[in-house]
């Protein structure tokens, strides 16, 4: 039923095949690029060009050249000291997770920083710990210096402490994440991050974000639980805490409860009235200086066995180089952690570039984060990337660009060179608990499974799977999983696409699939054929299945029974058994005749029917004679839509023209509609055509080729009552006694 008031539209052209359309529409000339001159351009260089990989290589002369000293000092100012306040109190919880001293964790606030002022193109994130990296930096710090036992036999290792040697794991492994990540962005390849599907990424922070819990229970519970890495870690270490539970101290539980729920009543007010409030309230940093106060005051460490922050050096340490024993032992762990903490940062970067409307590069980015890492790594630094907590915190309160982020790292700075003995009271419960109370956005991710179940279930599959390895097996192998998992799916949904039989919706040129519609009409003998989904060497067998179950046979089935018949006509006619008279094929045998048991060679069967030696051409669908019987094929004509399929390759292209001639040898015609330009030249350059299957089969548009196929076979119109017609008009101009298609006018009056 029309809609009232429907606009309408009334379209007259002729109809085109694609040979048709091309000799009428001249297409403009294309001058495609060889490798070699790619490579020229590539290479050639000039001023403008010089100027251009100056600025893109350091982004910060962009926005300083427009920089508001007027409207966006003030905010910077505010940000940066606001930002930079957590950046040290995130700096020292962090450090937990990667079992290192805490102060080291200002050390990952304050060079990284420096360096990502000058090269990063994001003007809003806050570069520096990163949660899920410094779990995967303890994890491999734990393997290789363990908290009991000796540690691995590492060339560098003799006569360091245990600490020292952990910072030298951490500081090698953050040098050679590094140098993956600045490899990648001269390599251009930042499109890796592409393959971190959000569904992916949210299982996997959720993942981490149960480890980080459980990592923090022994602070928060106060026990001496040893670290343990590894797949199967979580369950280990929770076996230990539970048979520990009788030995935690409650001063421990007391005050992180405390600090908990504080800072999550603070924190939901934030939120609720950040509108009204000019800045968050920094909670987190209230509480750890009420916490040291109180620690200070009431000796916790002596009267209650709480086991404090400790002595923090004044100061940096002098630069060190990395281990390449260390290289060695961790490559395969550092790349993940290469991947993973670009993906972090460029996500939430892109997220406030898209915010504030400004672009962002991710090849640079990847050469900013190399460099801060490689940077950082040589002053004894862990791997930096973005917490999204904290770069919240640099954008809420005003912050405009990266100069917050610079005088954020002068504040950890102060604190480094100046202040940072007033936190050494401060209980690492304290520390524990803020990391617990910040991980709550990560862990209300598992709210998206049940929208994920009802939306995309394989989406769903790459989430739990993902989450599930990264906690049992832990997070670099989960990741690893992950990957699997999500290219798995993406390969089953192309290698098995939803197939569909297309029909005409009445009074239009719309097709849709037969089964979703009532009101809809299929002409006699005419089949309409839909694959969504690129062909391919893989899906190659699964398009043919479905097409033999859409077509309703099996077509070299039916060539090898018609051979197989014509061999028996033959064999009858030569005997005079059989007879040709003006009525068709008499039998003249008195005997029963029986199907011929004759098997050689059988290639023969699979090659055109051949009827030069016959006195007339079978009629195969009409009654045979000598009680031969051959499966009638009703279907004239098949349309095969491409306009989904965007690309084909070789195997695909020699299984498609294979499944094409079994259907044109038993008179199948075959019309191949909306197929993309670059695939027909791919079809011309692979010399696809032949006498069987011709360039012509190709047309315009699906209407045009089912107008074709009712004007060459008018009797599957007329077998329809008039109701059930496609409302169009067709006229026909006929030249020198042939029909070709672009002698065809078609007026479409859509009412």
């Amino acid at each position: 039923m029309m809609r009232p008031r429907a606009k309408q539209y009334v379209v007259a052209r002729p109809l085109y095949s694609e040979e048709s359309f091309a000799e009428e529409h001249e297409k403009v000339y294309r001058h495609r690029k060889s490798m070699l001159d790619h490579a020229k351009q590539y290479l050639t260089c000039d001023a403008k060009r010089a100027k251009n990989a100056a600025l893109s290589l350091l982004p910060f002369i962009s926005w300083l050249k427009i920089y508001q000293i007027k409207e966006w000092l003030v905010s910077d100012i505010v940000s940066g000291v606001s930002t930079g306040l957590v950046a040290v109190l995130q700096g020292l919880a962090y450090c937990l997770l990667a079992s290192l001293p805490p102060w080291y964790g200002l050390f990952s606030a304050f060079f990284p920083v420096v360096i990502y002022f000058f090269l990063g193109t994001s003007r809003h994130i806050s570069v520096g710990p990163f949660p899920v990296l410094c779990l995967m930096i303890g994890s491999v710090v734990t393997r290789l210096v363990p908290d009991e036992g000796s540690p691995a036999n590492i060339t560098g290792f003799e006569g360091l402490s245990r600490d020292e040697q952990r910072v030298l794991v951490a500081s090698s492994v953050t040098f050679l994440v590094g140098l993956m990540q600045l490899a990648m962005g001269i390599l251009q390849v930042g499109f890796v991050v592409m393959y971190l599907s959000d569904t992916l990424v949210s299982g996997f922070t959720t993942a981490a974000a149960v480890h980080i819990l459980v990592s923090q229970l022994k602070f928060v519970l106060g026990l001496n639980v040893p670290g343990i890495s590894g797949p199967l870690a979580i369950i280990y270490t929770l076996i230990d805490i539970f048979s520990m539970i009788t030995s935690t101290n409650v001063c421990d539980v007391v005050i992180s409860l405390v600090i908990m729920v504080v800072v999550f009543i603070v924190k939901e007010l934030n939120d609720r009235f950040k509108s009204k409030l000019p800045v968050p309230i920094p909670i987190e940093v209230i509480m750890t200086v009420i916490a040291c106060g109180v620690s200070y005051a009431f000796d916790f460490k002596t009267r209650y066995g709480i086991e404090v922050v400790g002595h923090i050096p004044k100061g940096y340490e002098s630069p060190m180089p990395p281990n390449l024993h260390i290289f060695q032992e961790t490559a395969v762990e550092a790349f993940p952690m290469a991947i993973v903490g670009f993906a972090v940062a460029f996500s939430v970067a892109k997220f406030y570039s898209v915010k504030h409307d400004y672009a962002i590069d991710g090849n640079q980015e990847l050469i900013a984060f190399g460099v801060s890492n490689i940077f950082g790594a040589s002053f004894k630094s862990f791997a930096a990337s973005t917490a999204l907590s904290r770069t919240a915190v640099q954008e809420s309160t005003g912050g405009k660009t990266q100069i917050a982020g610079l005088l954020s790292a002068i504040i950890v700075m102060i604190v480094t060179l100046a202040i940072g003995f007033l936190l050494e009271p401060l209980p690492k419960s304290v520390l524990g608990a803020v990391v617990i109370v910040n991980l709550k956005g990560m862990l209300m991710q598992f709210r998206e499974v049940p929208y994920l179940w009802r939306r995309d279930k394989p989406d769903c599959v790459v989430w739990i799977g993902t989450c599930v390895a990264a906690i049992l097996l832990g997070l670099d192998l989960g990741l690893a999983v992950g990957l699997g998992v999500e290219l798995l799916s993406v390969i089953l949904r192309a290698q098995f696409p939803r197939c569909s039989v297309l029909a005409n919706i009445k009074g239009t040129d719309i097709y849709k699939d037969r089964k979703d519609y009532m009101d809809i009409y299929e002409p006699e003998g005419v089949k309409v054929f839909r694959i969504p989904s690129p062909i391919f060497f893989a899906n190659i067998e699964f398009f043919k299945s479905k097409l033999i179950e859409a077509v309703g046979f099996n077509p070299l089935r039916v060539l090898r029974k018609r051979n197989k018949a014509l061999r028996m006509i033959r064999k009858l006619l030569k005997k005079g058994d059989l007879q040709w008279t003006s009525k068709g094929f008499l039998n003249t045998s008195r005997e029963p005749i029986k199907e011929s048991e004759d098997e050689s060679n059988m290639e023969e069967l699979d090659l055109p029917s051949d009827f030069k030696d016959l006195p007339a051409q079978i009629n195969w669908n009409a009654e045979l004679p000598a009680n031969i019987v051959v499966p009638r094929v009703e279907l004239h004509s098949l349309i095969l839509d491409f306009a989904a399929v965007s690309f084909l390759d070789i195997s695909a292209l020699k299984g498609l023209k294979r499944a094409l001639k079994e259907l044109i040898r038993v008179d199948v015609e075959i019309y191949i509609v909306a197929c993309d330009t670059y695939i027909l030249e791919k079809l011309h350059d692979c010399y696809f055509f032949d006498d069987e299957v011709q360039p012509s089969m190709f047309f315009l548009t699906l209407h045009d080729a089912m107008l074709h196929i009712l004007e060459k076979h008018p009797e599957s119109l007329e077998k329809k009552s008039n109701s059930e017609k496609i409302a169009t008009t067709v006229t026909v101009h006929y030249h020198a006694d042939s029909l070709r298609s672009r002698d065809t006018k078609v007026h479409i009056q859509l009412h």
